[in-house]
Formats: C-alpha cells, structure tokens, sequence
C-alpha cells in the first residue's frame, strides 16, 4: 500500500535545510514524541464514547476493544491520569502499531484521516520542540531548585514543551512551517516583532484603557502576529515591540509587565481561536467582574486585568492587552504557571502537591459556591511560591471561557448584568464539569502525573474544605472532562463534548 511522505518525513526535509544542527535532535527524540502522542490517543480510546467502540474489557494488564465489524484493538491498561509516554505500540489485531498516525489511518473509521494527519504533524512537532530543549529544563531535576528557575514569566512558559498534557494532537501546528515553528514557538526561545496595523478610530471598537503608544493621530494601532500578517491580512504593518511568546503561542510578553493576546487564525491544538468582536465588547465588564470576584476569596486569588482591547470590527485583527500575572507577585516570589510546574522537583513531594490540591480546590470552589466556575486547566492557571516553592496564592488569567450562574451571584450580592450571555448558566452539572474537568482532570492531574498520585493528593486536601452539595459531587460521582478526540471526530457537532472518568478518590 502507498503511502505518502510522513510528517516526521516533511519535518525533516525542511530542518535540514533551515536548521541542519538540529537534525540528530529531531531524528533522536522522533520514538519517544510518537510514544507520548500515542500514550494520549490511547487514552482516548480507552475513556472516551467514540462509536465506533462497541466494548471495553480487561485481560490482566492489558486492555481489549471490540471495534465495529469485529476487529480488536490492544494496549496496557489506561490509566486516565498518566501523563508520561507509557505506551509504546497498540495493537491492531495482530499488528503491533508505534506510530499513532499510522493507527489511525488503518482504523479507518469515520473521519480518520484528518485525525490521522493532525497526529503525524502533533509528534512531529512535539519531537522538534524536543531537540531544541535541554531535557533537564523540561523534566525536572533535583538539581532544578528554587535559585534556578527562570526569572521571567516568558521563561517558565519557554519550559511547557510537550503542549496538551492529554491532547492527542498537543503539538499539532498546522499551517506552520518547521522555519515558523522555530521563530514563533515558545520552547525555542524566539524574540517575535509584532506588526502594528493602522486603523482609524471611528472603524474600530475599542474598550477600556487604550495606551497612547499604540495611538496615531485619529488612528487605532492594532498588534499583530507576525504569521497573522503573512498569511491572513491583506495590509500592511509598521514595525511593532519585539515580543516573548507565551504557551499559547498567540499571547506574547512585551516591556512594562504587558500580554499582548492576538488574533492567530491558526488552529493550534484543536481549535483556531480567534477574539470576536462579542469578546473585544465584553472584555471590559469581564475584567471588572474578575476583580470583584478576587476580592472575594481572602486573599487567595487574584485575576489579571485586562488593560484594553481592540479590533477592526473582525476576529482576524483585535488584540486585548492584560496585565502579566507577576504584578501580583511579592519580592522573591515565583509566579508559575501550573503547566510548568511538572518542569522542577515540587510534584515529587507529597506535602508539597496535597498543599497544592487542598489550595487549588479551596479557590476553585470557593469561587463556584459563589457562582464562577473557572476553567482552570494548567495554562491558565498560575500558582505564586514562595521564595522555598511553598504554595501561596492562585492567580487566573483569561475570563472568556468561565461559566457563571446568575442564581448563585444574585444569593451572594453579586451583580451578574453586563456578562456576555454565552457565558451564564444555572445548570449545576454545566458549572461543575467545567471546573472539575479543567481543575481536577487539568490542571491537578497532569501536575500529579498519574492516579495514585492524584488520588493521595485529594486523599490529603479534600477532607479539610468544607462539604458544599458541589463537593459531594466531585467526591462521589465520576469526574468529567473534554472528550477531546470525540470532538476532533465529530465535524457536525459544535461546543464541548465530554466524557466520565474514574473518580480518583477511588482510583486503585
């Protein structure tokens, strides 16, 4: 059977010819990038409702499914919370499979192939974010104590190498070449010159505070990504601030203590996220309610500010500037975004990571009980330590996909007006998926790393916070999260789609 050039393949081609040094990297760390995408679809297959999936079994340290039309696939019994590369081949039938896209294509099943492709392109791209990277930078090292953690917020995101902690498709860029993955991706370490886009006033909706440096006469100047210029907008850029780009590639650290969030059309993970004219509007009442809703945890939580947002009245050209979460950080202090913390040895102490749970979960219910139910996944989750990596404080970062129920503010005095309807619900089940799916299946299982890890943890935190129907439901029923490969194969169907995994309080 014929079978086109590979990815990894392509990857290769165009390394040789921008970066040749880095070659051997690449060609070194192409097995265990593939393993890791691998160990997330596996993952999927195992936990999420594909229909193509007629039953699940067990069979000692292996499990079995039965797929449509009779054929089995086989692999190590799935622990849903694992975040290392665990699985080195699937087997289909009798063929054993180490390269996740190749898996895909055989299954054969609806909409594969474009899965298929998005995997080959993620564990390329996961294997050069890899060779550019020093291992003991991203894993950890005991040697990787408090005195040499980066000391910009740039530089901890720079660590985030691996992307997704569960996404199949973590590194997948599409639409970049190995040369723009080199100069825009964080973990390369590039300094980005953003664009700025001219565009008088009376087109373009701004609110909050916009800066006069960004200001021309009668004329709004929009921050642009660079990739954004080149292949979305049809006009020109006067040269902007040279930027860091943070983990989601789109927001960029420039001076003053300033993100830059800019429109990137570009579907990165497995969405192209874009900032709506809905967004630039409501940007403003969003960041107030954040600061009332900060105010309300003892001091526990602080939200970033957003400064000003702006856009031409079209999602391909806006940009929002927030505040960077280190203005809330006191002298010798770190402030670390949650998805960076796997990057030193503070996971592999269990004080530390029950002190990080019992934090985590007080915030994130406390601010549920009031009616705010974060999405509160590792990027946009940050932790303040001290200068010794104790825990202190939480701060969040971007509101625009939070839920909030009317119902609960209005029995705390809260005024729910001027939120953005998309984002308001009274649904209990909706509120908690959305926190527990993000914080507890996010955000505390990847920090963990695997279920007996995480199941100590909350062992540990959760008798000492206080017994609201809210955390009966997390204590007793399944926990939900994306079903992130579901949606990645199922193009009619839009918004989240979720599935239930063990509860791991009970996980053995």
């Amino acid at each position: 059977m014929h079978r086109p050039p590979s990815a990894a393949a392509e990857v290769a081609d165009e390394l040789a010819a921008v970066r040749p040094e880095l070659v051997a990297g690449f060609t070194a760390e192409l097995p265990g990038a593939r393993s890791a995408v691998l160990s997330r679809l596996w993952r999927a297959l195992a936990f999420e409702p594909l229909p193509w999936i007629e039953g699940r079994e067990r069979a000692g340290d292996q499990l079995v499914l039965r797929l449509r039309g009779g054929r089995r696939l086989s692999g190590p019994a799935a622990d849903p919370y694992r975040t290392d590369a665990y699985v080195p081949v699937v087997r289909l039938d009798e063929v054993a499979y180490d390269a996740p896209e190749r898996l895909m294509t055989d299954l054969a099943v609806p909409h594969s192939a474009g899965l298929a492709a998005e995997l080959g392109h993620s564990a390329a791209s996961l294997a050069l974010s890899r060779a550019a990277q020093p291992r003991a930078a991203r894993e950890g090292t005991p040697e990787n104590h408090p005195d040499e953690w980066p000391d910009s917020d740039w530089g901890w995101e720079r660590r985030v190498v691996d992307g997704h902690p569960y996404h199949p498709g973590c590194r997948a860029r599409p639409g970049f070449s190995v040369a723009e993955q080199l100069a825009y991706g964080p973990e390369h370490g590039p300094v980005v010159g953003l664009g700025l886009v001219p565009v008088a006033a009376a087109e373009c909706l701004v609110t909050g505070v916009w800066p006069g440096e960004l200001r021309d006469g009668a004329r709004v100047l929009v921050p642009v990504h660079p990739w954004q210029s080149a292949h979305v907008l049809e006009r020109s850029c006067v040269a902007g601030p040279a930027a860091h780009p943070l983990m989601s590639l789109r927001t960029l650290a420039v001076p003053g203590s300033v993100h830059v969030k800019t429109a990137l059309s570009a579907r990165l993970t497995s969405s192209v996220r874009d900032i709506s004219v809905a967004s630039i509007a409501a940007s403003a009442d969003l960041s107030s309610f954040g600061e009332e809703l900060a105010a309300r945890t003892d001091g526990l939580l602080h939200v970033t500010r957003t400064l000003g947002a702006a856009g031409a009245h079209s999602p391909d050209l806006a940009a929002v500037l927030r505040e960077s979460p280190r203005v809330y950080a006191a002298p010798g202090e770190h402030v670390v975004p949650v998805a960076a913390l796997a990057t030193t040895e503070l996971p592999g102490s269990p004080a530390w990571l029950a002190a990080f749970a019992r934090l985590a979960l007080t915030v994130g219910l406390r601010a549920l009980e009031l009616g705010v139910a974060l999405e509160a996944h590792g990027q946009n989750l940050l932790v303040v330590l001290s200068a010794t990596g104790d825990p202190l404080r939480l701060v969040y970062r971007d509101l625009a996909d939070i839920r909030v129920s009317p119902a609960r503010l209005a029995r705390h005095g809260i005024d729910a007006s001027g939120l953005p309807a998309r984002v308001l619900t009274d649904e209990p089940a909706v509120l908690r998926r959305k926190l527990f799916g993000s914080l507890v299946g996010g955000a505390l299982a990847a920090t963990a790393g695997s279920g007996p890890a995480l199941r100590k943890a909350l062992e540990a935190a959760v008798p000492e916070l206080p017994r609201t129907e809210d955390l009966v439901a997390l204590r007793e029923g399944p926990l939900p999260v994306k079903a992130l490969t579901l949606m990645r194969t199922s193009p009619g169907r839009s918004g989240d789609l979720w599935t239930e995994l063990p509860n791991p309080l009970r996980w053995r």
